[in-house]
Formats: C-alpha cells, structure tokens, sequence
C-alpha cells in the first residue's frame, strides 16, 4: 500500500526525475533608495508543462562578488503559478554594484541565475532588441541562426566605453536558456537582459512600458538603441531622437527621418562609431559604470568586478578609444571571446567565455 510522501520537497525530487527543469530568476535593475525586488519562476518542460507549486525557495545574493561566497538571505515558498517574488528588506538592501542571484528549490537542488544591479542615478545604458537586429537568419529559435557580422564588435564597443548593456525581446521568459545560449555561443557581451513576462499579444508595447518604467523608475539615460524598424515606434515613444536610433535592414522612406538604418550592417557601422568618439568634443559629464570587459560570468574568477568605490564615478562623454590598426583583423577574429583575444588576463571573464550565467543546475553551490 502506497502512503503519501511526508516531505514538502517530495514533488521537485519526482518532478526531477521525469522532467528537465526550465526555472528562470529575472535580471533586475533597481537604485539604492528604491525597491530591490527579486523575481523567479520555477517550472518544468521546455514549455513549461509542469509548475512547481508550495515548495521552498532558498534566495540567495553574492553581496561580495570578489569573495564568490553565496549569502542567504530567505527562504520562500513558490505560489500556484510558481513564481517567487521577494524583496530586499530595509535593513539588507544592497548598494550600488552588480551582483548575482541564485534561487534554489530545496527538494531537488536544481536553481536559476541572474543579476542585480544596483544603478547610481543618470547611469547610461545602450538598449539592443534582440528580435530580428543581431540573428542573419530566421529566427534565434531555429536550429542555429547566424549571427550578423559586426553585431559582437558594435555591442563590445560600448561595453567598453562604460555603458550598461541592456538586452531587450519581446519573447517569453521560458525561452531564456536558448537565448542566452545563443547569445553565449557566439561571445555577445554580458548584460542584463529582459523578457516579457509569458505570452503577450503585444510585444512592442511590452517592452514600451519595460524601458519606460526603467527610465523612470531608476533613472536611467538611454544614449543610443538598437533594433529591427518594428523597435522604431518603441523608441520613438521613450522620446529617443533620430540620431539616437540604430536600425537593421534595408532603408524604408517611411521611417527615413525617424532613425539611422545601418544598411552597410554593423562592421561599417562600428567604424563610424570609432571615428565618432575620437573627434567628438567634450560635453557635459555623464555617469557610467566602470566594469572590466565581459564581466558578470558566474563561472570567471570573483575578481569580475571593480571595488564599489570604482563603480560610481564622473566622466566625460569623450573616451580613449582601443587602439586601432591600420589592417583590422576579421569578422570572426575579432569577435572571439576575451579569452582568445588577451591570453595575459586583465579581463574579468578570464578564459571562461563571456556569458557565464547558468539557467539550471544542480546543487553546485550550498547557502
């Protein structure tokens, strides 16, 4: 005779056993005074057939990233529709920097990762729709679509200059591990990216009222964004002028005096850019982040990250730019990983690549 299990993490542990995990914890960026709130959702399928419902959560931060050492901070329990959503208490609130996110469902061990930024006010991002701007090919769903020439090169550009780099797409939250796998394939640079929240009947409003709430609500100062001509009416809504506007594809009349369409692609595009901030003159300050190239990776050394006091500091808009070479190396050269590029170290990401968040694993790490 069959009796029913006593221990409430009965369920992920049988969960485990027939199904892959597909939990996901959100990128958040939030300011010192405001809410830090964290959001995760944990269930199980690649479209998500199973939610793990009335089971415990432990949430967890890396509140010294340098150190690499998991800090516990509560533990909760998912609701009907699996979703954790936990906010930062008063007295734990986080200062500014970056820093990781682990839940983990105590049954089964399994747990999702992100990020926490906590941003100074005025910090300035650069926004990149994925849809339809970075994949050569159908779509980032299909089997491996390429990736446009240049794409890397123009986002690393920026990175490099300070910006934070902010992921958009209007596609649901369950497909983030293939997204970032593929934006990991092909060594895009680390950032915090953004999904809707399941299936929306309208995307492009979706991330409207996302990159509005994030201008308003944090503070932030958009300095350019990039995306397909279906992300013209985004950005022209978040009052972007046409110079600040970067378009992918073939030039339209119709949207010729509301964007910059790169209709060279991105290579041409990234000379231009270099050109740019070497003879433009100096404007008023502006804050950046000063973050060493491809940070964030979980699986690089804890060093990923400047001390706080580096993280909040005043600069002029004109930069020194990277060296540049009279013979440039090519497309593919150029975008590989940090590791292949400068074997002597000095990045944060080490030689372990440049996205190293994981989505899924197990028991890797303990409170």
């Amino acid at each position: 005779m069959h009796t029913k299990p006593k221990r409430s993490d009965s369920k992920s542990l049988l969960l485990m056993q027939n199904v892959t995990g597909n939990h996901r914890v959100n990128d958040v960026i939030a300011t010192e005074e405001g809410p830090q709130t964290l959001v995760g959702r944990f269930m199980y399928g690649p479209l998500d057939m199973v939610t793990l419902t009335g089971e415990k959560v432990d949430i967890l931060l890396m509140t010294q990233p340098q150190s690499g050492r998991w800090v516990h901070f509560d533990t909760e329990v998912t609701t009907s529709s699996g979703r954790v959503v936990y906010t930062i208490p008063k007295s734990k609130k986080l200062a500014t920097g970056v820093y990781p996110i682990k839940m983990m469902v105590k049954g089964d061990q399994t747990s999702a990762e992100a990020y926490l930024t906590v941003l100074p006010r005025g910090m300035e991002c650069v926004v990149f729709s994925i849809d339809g701007s970075f994949a050569a090919s159908v779509s980032i769903m299909g089997s491996d679509p390429k990736v446009r020439p240049g794409a890397v090169d123009v986002v690393r550009h920026w990175q490099d200059l300070g910006y934070l780099i902010i992921y958009i797409t209007g596609r649901p939250d369950m497909q983030k591990q293939r997204v970032v796998s593929w934006l990991s394939q092909h060594n895009f640079p680390q950032g915090m990216i953004f999904f809707s929240e399941g299936l929306v009947h309208d995307p492009l409003r979706q991330k409207t009222i996302f990159l509005r709430n994030l201008v308003q609500e944090c503070h932030i100062k958009i300095n350019s964004a990039y995306g397909s001509m279906k992300d013209i009416s985004v950005y022209n809504m978040l009052g972007l002028s046409p110079s600040q506007i970067y378009i992918v594809g073939r030039p339209s009349k119709k949207y010729q005096n509301q964007c910059q369409f790169l209709s060279d692609g991105y290579a041409v595009h990234l000379s231009s850019l270099q050109f740019g901030h070497r003879t433009r003159p100096k404007k008023t300050s502006s804050v950046r982040m000063v973050l060493r190239k491809g940070s964030f990776g979980l699986s690089a050394k804890p060093d990923f990250l400047c001390k706080r006091t580096h993280l909040r500091r005043t600069m002029s808009v004109q930069h020194p730019d990277p060296p540049c070479t009279p013979n440039p190396k090519p497309e593919r050269a150029q975008s590989q990983p940090e590791s292949d590029q400068d074997p002597g170290g000095g990045g944060g990401g080490g030689g372990h690549g440049v996205w190293g968040r994981a989505s899924i694993h197990r028991g890797d790490a303990t409170p």
